[in-house]
């Protein structure tokens, strides 16, 4: 049953749509009916501005990394043991919500800065790294999604190099593979030299 909340909470926590919530609420703008349609952190940037996309960026992030400490919070309680499981559990389940919510139709952001959340609570090194990465990719180029994916690809490489549990290598490769086929229509765009750049 412990289980069962964890999965629920945690993809309900993943679904609030920050974006929406934001664009609405202090812009009197729905994001899905400009730039990429998407309601994540970049189109919010694109579209409201940088503090907008700064604010939905915090709030995505904070999703996936409550998600994980009410995992904690509810296995500990329980008398469950903190284990890798445990809080992957809850982490899957918030970038899952994200990028399906509930509130939209299942439809959702690319789970980016939801799953940066999930990892800087699972592995903060890899979480440091990774964004790192993804800024320098981002100052250089100006593709928020090229940057986006090939962070995520260097999690489970990283999880491996920080010689985490296998668990966390797993969730690192299945984390990856779900952000690339998110970013499907941008890998097209960037291929055929249409995809939007962002600008400081």
């Amino acid at each position: 049953m412990n289980y069962v909340i964890i999965i629920l909470v945690g993809y309900l926590i993943g679904s609030i749509p920050s974006g929406l919530l934001i664009g609405r609420a202090m812009f009197n703008t729905d994001l899905r009916q400009y730039g990429s349609h998407n309601i994540g952190a970049t189109n919010a940037w694109r579209i409201l501005g940088r503090k907008a996309g700064l604010i939905v960026f915090v709030l995505d992030f904070l999703k996936g990394a409550v998600s994980v400490l009410f995992a904690m919070f509810i296995g500990s309680g329980a008398g469950l043991p903190a284990t890798p499981f445990v809080l992957i559990l809850g982490g899957i389940m918030a970038i899952v919500g994200h990028s399906c919510s509930i509130f939209l139709s299942f439809k959702g952001g690319k789970g980016v800065a939801t799953g940066l959340g999930v990892i800087t609570m699972l592995m903060p090194q890899a979480a440091v790294c990774a964004f790192i990465l993804w800024l320098i990719i981002v100052l250089i180029t100006h593709y928020v999604s090229l940057a986006s994916m090939i962070a995520a690809v260097s999690v489970p490489l990283q999880a491996y190099y920080w010689d985490k549990s296998w668990e966390y290598v797993i969730f690192g490769i299945l984390a990856a593979a779900f952000v690339v086929y998110r970013h499907k229509a941008n890998i097209f765009r960037l291929m055929n030299g249409s995809e939007s750049k962002i600008h400081f």
